[in-house]
C-alpha cells in the first residue's frame, strides 16, 4: 500500500559509529523536502534490550531485539560501523539478519566495519559494492573482489556500501533506493551537505514549499 508507514531498522550495539547514519537517520525522520512525508519510520534493533552506548557516548536503548525483527513491513536494515565488525563472530547475528532481509528483496545498506560483516557472510560476493579500501574487504577472505567499487558509495542491487568517511553518500544512496526525495531535490541535498553548494539551498526551499 502506497501511503503505509514502513520501518528502517538501525542496527545499534556498543561503539557503533553514530556519525556514519547520522545524515540518514536525521533526514529520515525529517519531513520537510519529502515526497511522501511519513512514509518511513526509524527504529533501531539491537542484540538485547539492554542500553548501548555510541562510539559518541551516546547511550541508547533499541526499540525491539533481534529476535522481534524481520524484513515483513520493513523498508531497510541500516548498519554501522563499530570496531566489533572487525572482531569475526561478534556481530555476526546483525549480518545474519541482513540475510534475511536480503532473501525476501528488503534492501540492507552498510557502512565503514560493517561492510567486512556482509563480505564475510558472503552478501558481496555477486554484486557491486565499496568500503574504506579493497584491502579490508580482502583481508576477510571474501570472494567478491572483482566486484569492488572505488567510489564513494554503491548500490548494488538491494545491497548499499560506503567507506567511513562518506556518510552523506551513504545517505544520498539510500535516500535514492527509498525514492525519498525527487531526484532533482536529490541532487540538490547532496550538493548543499556534501560540498556547501549555495545553489542548492533554493531547490531545497522550494520543495518544503
Amino acid at each position: 500500500m502506497k501511503n503505509s508507514v514502513r520501518d528502517v531498522w538501525v542496527a545499534v550495539y556498543d561503539g557503533w559509529a553514530d556519525w556514519e547514519a547520522g545524515h540518514a537517520i536525521a533526514h529520515l525522520a525529517k519531513a520537510e523536502w519529502q515526497r511522501e512525508p511519513g512514509r518511513y519510520r526509524v527504529r533501531t534493533v539491537g542484540a538485547t534490550a539492554g542500553p548501548v552506548t555510541t562510539a559518541g557516548g551516546i547511550r541508547i536503548v533499541p526499540d525491539a531485539v533481534l529476535g522481534e525483527v524481520g524484513p515483513e513491513g520493513s523498508a531497510l536494515l541500516i548498519l554501522p560501523g563499530a570496531d566489533g565488525w572487525d572482531e569475526p563472530g561478534t556481530l555476526d547475528p546483525f549480518a545474519d539478519l541482513a540475510r534475511r532481509f536480503l532473501d525476501t528483496g528488503v534492501p540492507v545498506a552498510a557502512i565503514c566495519g560493517a561492510t567486512a560483516g556482509l563480505a564475510r557472510a558472503g552478501l558481496l560476493d555477486d554484486r557491486a559494492h565499496t568500503s574504506a579500501v579493497a584491502e579490508y574487504l580482502a583481508a576477510t577472505g571474501y570472494e567478491g573482489g572483482a566486484h569492488y567499487v572505488e567510489a564513494d558509495a554503491v548500490t548494488g542491487g538491494n545491497v548499499i556500501t560506503a567507506g567511513p568517511t562518506e556518510p552523506v553518500a551513504f545517505a544520498r544512496e539510500i535516500f535514492a533506493r527509498l525514492g525519498l526525495y525527487e531526484p532533482a531535490v536529490l541532487d540538490a541535498w547532496f550538493r548543499l551537505f556534501a560540498h556547501s553548494d549555495a545553489s542548492a539551498y533554493p531547490v531545497l526551499m522550494a520543495a518544503a514549499g
